[in-house]
């Protein structure tokens, strides 16, 4: 099930099966986008290393494996070690009931769009993105690559937080939490989440954080989610 809304709430721009794992590249554009994701055991796990690094090499990019709940064969971690791919971004996905977290949540004002603004762009991409005005094309393409609602909060300045909300049936995933510098620790993540999550039809939520971020973890903590499953990466060493 994780694998499946983790993909689905962050779609690559395109796929490829490799012997039953699934290639994904976006031009580069985060390490969920463009990774595979074991999801069947393939016949000769070795082949299937030699395909998926070919793959990538075509796409100019490393090969990477997201290690996530479902993993195919079970000690691939482990091989990928012996092979000296290196492990990365641990993060737990944590998740909750929406009648919950709506429970624990400030109100205030959102604007909630299906669509991002280019002022929601250009916020979130300040706080969290990584490369040039190409690289934010492909954002945007992979952020509207399926439904979801996307929540900004404003001051006398302008934008001042964003966040999305990726919708995959009854589930809501949350993505792209950006505050301005200067006015975080405010409570504007727990208005946005509010006012993302009020009628959103759905019914639970899900999102995930670094575990190098025990800050965010404890705050979603006390928000009513819990953590139900983990993933990690494994890059080639000459990636």
């Amino acid at each position: 099930m994780w694998d499946d809304l983790l993909r689905r709430g962050w779609p690559a721009l395109s796929e490829v099966d490799i012997d039953g794992w699934l290639a994904r590249a976006s031009g580069g554009v985060t390490q969920r986008a463009n990774s595979v994701a074991p999801l069947a055991a393939p016949p000769d796990v070795g082949s299937a290393i030699g395909a998926v690094e070919r793959f990538y090499a075509g796409h100019g990019l490393p090969a990477i494996f997201q290690l996530g709940p479902s993993v195919y064969p079970p000690d691939l971690d482990a091989e990928l070690a012996r092979r000296g791919y290196t492990f990365g971004s641990p993060t737990t996905v944590m998740a909750a009931p929406v009648e919950t977290v709506l429970s624990g949540l400030r109100a205030g004002r959102v604007e909630v769009a299906d669509e991002p603004s280019a002022e929601w762009l250009d916020l979130w991409w300040a706080v969290d993105g990584r490369g040039d005005a190409a690289a934010l094309d492909v954002a945007r393409r992979i952020l509207v690559g399926g439904p979801a609602r996307y929540g900004s909060v404003r001051d006398a300045a302008g934008v001042a937080a964003v966040a999305r909300l990726a919708l995959v049936g009854e589930w809501g995933g949350l993505y792209c939490m950006a505050v301005r510098p200067g006015m975080r620790r405010r409570g504007l993540g727990s208005v946005l989440l509010r006012g993302l999550l009020d009628d959103a039809g759905v019914t639970r939520c899900w999102l995930q954080v670094r575990e190098d971020n025990p800050g965010a973890q404890a705050f979603y903590a006390r928000t009513g989610f819990t953590a139900t499953a983990r993933y990690h990466y494994r890059t080639a060493s000459d990636g």
